[in-house]
Parts: C-alpha cells; structure tokens; sequence
C-alpha cells in the first residue's frame, strides 16, 4: 500500500511531461555499470523496467511491494533492492530526498527540474515548475558568486481539498 500520493498542481496541471533523452533508462544504467566494471543482472533489469514503467515517487518498501514475491519468476531480495536504488541514484536516474523520515525516490532521467508542495495531511506529492523561482535562485547564487548545480524544494502545507473538508467538518459550523 503505497502511503505518498503523487498528482499534478491542478486538476488541470498534467504530470510533468519527460524531456528527451539518447538513451533509455535502461542503457543509461548498462553504461554506468560498464564504467564502473559491474555486470548487468537480470535482477537490475527487473528493477529498471519496474522504476521506469511509471512515473510516481516511492520509497523502498513501496517497490518491494509492487515485485515479484520469492519463488515467483523475477523476484529480487530486498537487499538487492536497497543496494540498486542507490545506484540508480549515483547513476544519475533517480534522485532521493527526505520525507517523514523516509527515503523517497523520484525519477531524475529524463524529467525536468521542478519542485515539490506536501500536503501534510492527505500525504499528496505535488510537482511544479516556477520559471520565477529559478530565475530568482539563479540571481542569488549570482550576487553571492555561487555556481549553482540544482536546488531541491518542499513546501509542506494542506492542500485545497484538505482545508475545504476541514472546514466543512468543523462542529461549530454544523450548530
């Protein structure tokens, strides 16, 4: 049971669209592997098509969740789980961050830089893009003399849906 929901900013706001990229997912992760002398397994195999089949942030345990269980064709240990995401991390595919004391992955090739609202109380995962606030990132780094590499944001609040329910269910309102 996946505990992070992932939606657009808007009913009307699609999910980030992917950019092109000259390799897939796939061969990016055989490239990184042969620079580094490792071999293509087809338990990381198993694990890029299930990361890349879709778009949505996960933790581990989430991903267990959705492979193959022990005896079934393609099953993968959670070890190798846990060892694989990190390298899709160091490999440039994913990014990681820090939420509620979990590890969430997101995808990183092939998506454009964007940034992130959390809805504290239904868990939602909102991706936006503000031309404002890169421009602003990018000036701030300018007047301090910084190279900038990238930025990660989260701003946790309610969502729309969350305070519209909360005020709806509030006693005083209902006498």
């Amino acid at each position: 049971m996946s505990l992070l929901k992932f939606v657009a900013v808007s009913e009307s706001s699609p999910s980030l669209q992917p950019i092109d990229v000259s390799l897939t997912p796939q061969e990016r992760f055989e490239e990184y592997l042969q620079t580094r002398g490792l071999r293509q397994t087809s338990q990381r195999k198993t694990l890029v098509d299930q990361v890349f089949s879709h778009h949505d942030h996960f933790d581990a345990d989430e991903l267990i969740d959705r492979l193959p269980r022990r005896g079934d064709k393609n099953y993968v240990s959670s070890a190798t789980v846990y060892r694989t995401l990190r390298e899709f991390v160091d490999a440039g595919l994913l990014k990681s961050f820090q939420l509620e004391g979990r590890t969430v992955y997101e995808h990183d090739y092939g998506y454009p830089q964007h940034d992130h609202l959390y809805c504290t109380r239904c868990r939602k995962l909102f991706e936006f893009q503000s031309e404002a606030l890169t421009k602003l990132r990018d000036e701030v780094g300018s007047e301090h003399g910084f190279r900038i590499a990238g930025h990660r944001m989260i701003i946790h609040g309610v969502c729309r849906e969350c305070s519209k329910s909360r005020r709806k269910k509030r006693k005083q309102d209902l006498v």
